[in-house]
């Protein structure tokens, strides 16, 4: 039988982010001695995103926790390896089959100062360097603000425009961080994704990357999600 110290942990960032989001749950998650693996996403199709992901996962052995922030909620969904025993959503979305990311991340109203975004010629969206410290992150230091812009990466429109096929949440476990005081993903929209799912829901009065500014949060929902799938 598999146990807690033989789960690789899968983390898939989200988007105008890099795998450097993840640093402070990294170095959680290995001090008490887990396998952690940041799949880099290109974020230039939602396709492209998934094969990505399924070539990261392609190089672990054992059983697999995957987890996914913001935009990469989608993303792992579409982790359907019998190796991977559960699903973690980090104020993330999830679209159902025939939904779009667009669809689910529109949903209910904006947040008064969220980013105004928009694809430029090259069909990219760029978060405003404002945008990071107003709703991106607005309970991150000053460096983790200055680094996030530093290393952002676009989000390619067509990425949030493709429909959706089965995603593996139907027959996965799930665990949902909702972040309360998420500005760019209404914490409403994350309830009802997370109802949807049936998942077991954790909730916190956080911003919308708490990976940065509340990670010891993040590490518990992951552990529990370990502990819950492997015994």
């Amino acid at each position: 039988m598999s146990t807690y110290k033989d789960a690789t942990i899968v983390l898939a960032h989200g988007a105008w982010a890099d795998g450097s989001s993840w640093a402070l749950v990294i170095h959680e998650l290995q001090r008490r001695g887990l396998n952690v693996v940041a799949a880099p996403i290109p974020l230039t199709s939602f396709g492209e995103d998934a094969a990505a992901l399924r070539r990261i996962i392609a190089r672990t052995q054992g059983p697999l926790i995957v987890v996914g922030h913001a935009y990469a909620g989608a993303v792992i969904g579409t982790a359907d390896d019998e190796r991977v025993k559960a699903l973690v959503y980090i104020a993330a979305l999830a679209p159902d089959e025939g939904e779009t990311i667009a669809e689910v991340f529109y949903r209910d109203e904006t947040h008064p100062k969220a980013p105004q975004l928009a694809p430029d010629a090259d069909g990219f969206i760029w978060m405003p360097d404002s945008g990071f410290e107003q709703a991106f992150a607005q309970n991150a230091t000053q460096e983790q603000i200055a680094l996030s812009k530093a290393v952002q990466r676009p989000i390619a429109l067509k990425s949030i425009q493709e429909k959706i096929v089965h995603p593996s949440w139907k027959n996965k476990p799930v665990w949902y961080l909702i972040a309360e005081e998420d500005r760019m993903i209404n914490p409403k929209t994350q309830h009802f994704m997370a109802e949807r799912m049936k998942a077991t829901v954790r909730i916190f009065n956080v911003d919308h990357t708490p990976l940065l500014t509340a990670p010891d949060k993040v590490v518990d929902v992951i552990l529990e999600a370990v502990q819950g799938v492997l015994h």
